[in-house]
């Protein structure tokens, strides 16, 4: 019996034992099929995935051996986008760091403008009554004024007449002051005042001029009109001899020692307006000279065609320089305090994201996706995504956004700036909303589809992340414009739409395309 139960238990343990052996060697059999998985990409063209190998259907290069996993863990997919360089590869793609860090900075608004009259300045000159111009002092539009300084003489009977009946009053009421009769002398003074007020307030004669006519008793039939302000003629409707009715606007004048400039600033530029911010201006007949002005006023309605909102600004113009109705380039400038902040040049904008590379251990970065706020020209405000002191790549991120994606399993879909969705989305259309866009030259221009407001300034950075002839240069036919792409290094183009429609770059060998869409 004790024979016999030891020889089951060998038995027992013997296929215990072979099944083990067979599990282990599927197992092994598995994993070596999987780590022997081969794929096949184009070097220049990343997106190009073969399991076989073959020639790249874009440039023709020969596909090279890739080896990749089909199955990885949660800690490799999370580190799978990390990027290792060595010291020597960091010095050769540049790649340098600034910390993230709080400042203040200055948020400038760049818009258009346009000069305008400052209402208060302005003065009319109309007839107060009716009559017949006998003289014209001020002949032309245009014309310097200072003030007092006479414009026209208009003769009117009915002036003659009251200013004949204003002597007669005052002639008669001597005389009763004379004789003492206190009756008669109170009737007097109450014509008299009556005919004074009627000199005053229809026919518009001052103090000064009452009281000449008080003390001379000598009267002409014209009344000459003065000029209220100082300033500039600006409209001129009579001629010498014309007759012009009660009312009649006969000159405008407006003092340009003042003016305003009304500034249109697009919706989304609408929290950095404030009514007592500074703004400066710039005119193509001043290339050299800043305006620097005031806002007063901010619109409460936005125009509804534009999107904008119009800003009135106040500039002092004591040598006339500023002129109306001309056109400006304006400048909102609006102070930033204390924030986080990076450099521009740490920002890869794809479209739906905006990536920033971080150091996260010596020589190894990770792409980290963050959401901006105000900028300049050297700053973004960091609104989430990163914390203060964390080193951020300010020169090399697109160097390291293109090792990113060709170190990637697939067919570089999760490339940091341009993942399979985002790629889809900058490819529809990347919109422009700071000024600048930057597109990596690599096969392909990515993004290869940018939209842009009719009018705005817009700046293409391109980046050329290899050596391929095919895409050393660009042109945008339409500009009349065609740019040399040295590798590694940035290119920027600056141009401003004109005209709404669909434009066009391509590379010198037109292979390569990208499309402009100005809205």
């Amino acid at each position: 019996m004790k024979t016999m139960i030891l020889i089951l238990t060998l038995m027992s343990i013997s296929l215990v034992g072979c099944s083990s052996g067979e599990s282990d060697s599927k197992a092994g059999s598995a994993s070596s099929a999987q780590s022997s998985k081969e794929i096949y990409t184009c070097p220049m063209h990343p997106s190009v995935i073969s399991d076989r190998p073959g020639a790249c259907p874009v440039c023709g290069m020969a596909l090279v051996r890739k080896s990749t996993v089909q199955e990885m863990s949660d800690e490799a997919k999370a580190n799978l986008q990390a990027v290792s360089l060595s010291p020597t590869q960091r010095v050769m793609a540049n790649v340098t760091t600034e910390p993230v860090a709080r400042r203040s900075f200055r948020k400038t608004t760049s818009s258009v403008g346009v000069v305008d009259y400052a209402e208060p300045m302005q003065a009319t000159v109309s007839a107060r009554f009716r009559g017949r111009i006998e003289k014209l002092h001020v002949s032309f539009t245009g014309q310097q004024v200072e003030k007092g300084e006479p414009l026209l003489d208009l003769y009117s009977p009915d002036l003659a007449s009251t200013k004949q009946e204003f002597v007669t009053s005052l002639e008669a009421l001597q005389r009763t002051t004379t004789t003492g009769d206190e009756i008669n002398r109170s009737v007097q003074e109450r014509l008299v005042q009556a005919t004074r007020n009627r000199l005053k307030t229809h026919f518009g004669m001052t103090e000064t001029q009452i009281a000449e006519l008080e003390k001379t008793k000598e009267f002409s039939s014209t009344m000459r009109f003065h000029s209220p302000i100082r300033g500039t003629v600006v409209l001129k409707q009579v001629q010498e001899g014309q007759y012009v009715d009660e009312g009649m606007v006969l000159y405008q004048l407006v003092d340009l020692s003042k003016v305003w400039v009304y500034v249109d600033v697009y919706e989304k530029d609408i929290r950095f307006a404030r009514v007592g911010q500074p703004i400066e201006v710039m005119s193509e007949a001043y290339p050299n000279r800043v305006f620097s002005g005031t806002v007063t006023f901010i619109d409460p309605v936005i125009n509804n065609e534009t999107r904008t909102v119009r800003v009135r600004a106040e500039f002092d113009n004591p040598q006339g320089a500023l002129k109306p109705k001309m056109f400006v380039r304006a400048e909102l400038i609006t102070p930033v305090n204390n924030v986080l902040v990076i450099p521009a040049s740490a920002v890869l904008a794809t479209g739906r994201r905006t990536v920033v590379w971080v150091e996260t251990q010596p020589n190894t970065f990770e792409p980290r996706d963050v959401k901006l706020g105000a900028s300049s020209d050297s700053f973004y405000e960091v609104v989430s995504g990163l914390k203060q002191g964390e080193l951020v790549a300010v020169t090399g991120g697109f160097l390291l956004d293109s090792e990113s994606a060709l170190q990637q399993p697939s067919s570089g879909d999760a490339h940091v700036g341009h993942s399979a969705s985002d790629r889809k989305s900058s490819d529809a259309a990347s919109t422009v909303e700071d000024g600048s866009v930057n597109i990596l030259v690599k096969g392909r221009y990515i993004p290869d589809v940018v939209r842009v407001k009719q009018g705005k300034k817009v700046t293409f950075n391109f980046y050329r992340d290899e050596d391929s002839d095919c895409t050393n240069e660009v042109i945008f036919e339409e500009f009349n414009i065609r740019r040399k792409l040295p590798a590694r290094k940035t290119t920027s183009i600056e141009l401003t739409p004109a005209s709404k429609g669909e434009f066009h770059f391509t590379c010198g060998m037109g292979m390569v395309h990208g499309r402009l869409l100005v809205e």
